[in-house]
């Protein structure tokens, strides 16, 4: 009885050992670096979307994947470090919006680059091409750098007595650049006055709104930035005290406030850079991931904020609304 006892003990010990050793050789939870150029904390919807992209592709954080979130809070000098320090730790995947993405490719060739960027990254040097991006990178292209003159044919609809509109533009951004140059392509065609107003920081949004009401501009249009993006309630508070209609790329600010916007969703392209991030943890290959479109841009309309301004939208606007909040 007693050598049973002992070798079941003997058993027991031996399973009990084997666990451990199980355990201990168990791989890491996989890391995923989720980079800004600018504040993550004022765009939690693109999060909660990019979260519901993993989820898709069977990935939850905390249970089989972990975020390691960063911001360089619009100081892009900071990127670099940000950077290295999710190279060394190291993480599995970085999820970066264009600025940091492009910082990203420079460090890495090895770790994947999944990026959310409104400009064209071929162009920009993310890429070789849309279909077969090439290398360690892919992501999504929600074009919004290209959307330029369409947002001004749309605002200038509104307020068609308007001698002089302003671009709201960062200097810093290749993407902010790009669109302001489509604006005034367009402008130029029509006859349309412009002016360029720049802010690199929040700093500088009340000098910028300082020279909108000096240059008695009618209307501003609002480029797509992560900057503008993270400060949207503080550029919708200063348009509405000064009574300016503006025109954005993302709705988050009509939500906020502002009149009107005209893009594809954010939130769906950060969904889609979720699902892909997944997909690479999987074993996909970013170069064999072509980057993700859209095919649809949505028209969204304030109509409060159209009232407050004494602003009434003409049917031929209406009619290609997509969504109009009260």
């Amino acid at each position: 009885m007693t050598d049973r006892r002992l070798f079941i003990s003997a058993v027991a010990g031996g399973l009990l050992a084997a666990a451990r050793v199980a355990r201990a050789q168990q791989p890491a939870m996989p890391v995923i670096g989720f980079v800004r150029s600018s504040s993550i904390e004022t765009v939690g919807f693109l999060v909660t979307a990019f979260r519901q992209g993993l989820k898709e592709t069977g990935y939850v954080e905390g249970q089989n994947v972990a975020i390691e979130f960063r911001s360089a809070d619009d100081h892009y000098e900071r990127l670099p470090a940000i950077v290295d320090e999710l190279i060394r730790r190291p993480a599995a995947v970085i999820v970066a919006n264009s600025t940091a993405a492009q910082f990203a490719k420079t460090l890495t060739t090895t770790i994947p680059i999944v990026f959310a960027t409104g400009g064209d990254p071929v162009r920009d040097g993310l890429i070789v091409s849309f279909n077969r991006p090439g290398a360690n990178v892919t992501g999504v292209s929600f074009l919004g750098s290209n959307l330029g003159g369409k947002k001004l044919e749309l605002i200038r609809s509104l307020v068609p007595k308007a001698r002089t509109i302003a671009v709201l533009e960062n200097p810093d951004s290749p993407i902010s650049q790009a669109e302001r140059m489509d604006v005034l392509t367009a402008a130029r065609a029509v006859g349309q006055r412009v002016i360029v107003l720049k802010a690199r920081t929040e700093q500088d949004f009340d000098s910028a709104f300082t020279t909108l009401v000096h240059e008695r501009a009618g209307a501003l249009l609002v480029t797509g930035d992560a900057l503008f993006n993270s400060r949207r309630d503080r550029l919708v508070a200063l348009a509405a005290r000064h009574a300016v209609p503006t025109i954005h790329t993302e709705k988050p600010f009509v939500e906020a406030g502002g009149l009107m916007s005209y893009g594809a969703s954010l939130a769906d392209a950060y969904r889609q850079v979720g699902v892909y991030t997944g997909r690479i943890l999987k074993g996909e290959k970013p170069a064999d991931l072509p980057v993700v479109q859209p095919t649809k841009f949505d028209l969204v309309i304030n109509l409060k904020t159209a009232k407050v301004l004494g602003l009434t939208i003409p049917p031929s606007v209406l009619t290609r609304t997509d969504e109009i909040l009260q």
